[in-house]
């Protein structure tokens, strides 16, 4: 069984390896789908407590919120982004199953924990993002 939150959250990025329009800083309304999987507890008759889910990954897109994402990564893409989330919420959330992060109402990417290139998440530089190039 699957249980999925979802959160909403406002932030600005640029990318810098990218040649598009995404090259330029612009922000976006994510949406972040936190999926938790397991068999209900025959006591309590719940997989994991929904507050439970909402407590430990709302203090992670807290975290986020309204910021510029290139604070936190050098080049955050969605699907650094995405691998970002997971390792702040799984070691607090062992269940967790999956993370869907929608840049767009119609593009997502989803993460289920498989292995990545450790320079997907090279580390930000605060304050050091120009608007521009």
């Amino acid at each position: 069984m699957e249980l999925v939150v979802d959160f909403e959250f406002c932030a600005a990025h640029r990318l810098p390896r990218h040649p598009g329009r995404c090259f330029r800083m612009h922000g976006h309304s994510y949406r972040l789908q936190v999926m938790v999987a397991g068999t209900p507890d025959p006591e309590t008759g719940m997989v994991v407590d929904f507050f439970d889910i909402e407590d430990t990954a709302g203090r992670v897109v807290d975290s986020i919120r309204d910021t510029c994402l290139n604070d936190v990564l050098e080049n955050p893409t969605a699907e650094a982004i995405v691998v970002w989330l997971w390792q702040q919420i799984q070691p607090s959330l062992v269940s967790l199953s999956g993370l869907r992060l929608f840049e767009t109402e119609s593009c997502h990417v989803t993460y289920r924990g498989e292995p990545v290139s450790a320079s997907l998440l090279k580390a930000g530089v605060p304050g050091r993002h120009p608007s521009t190039a």
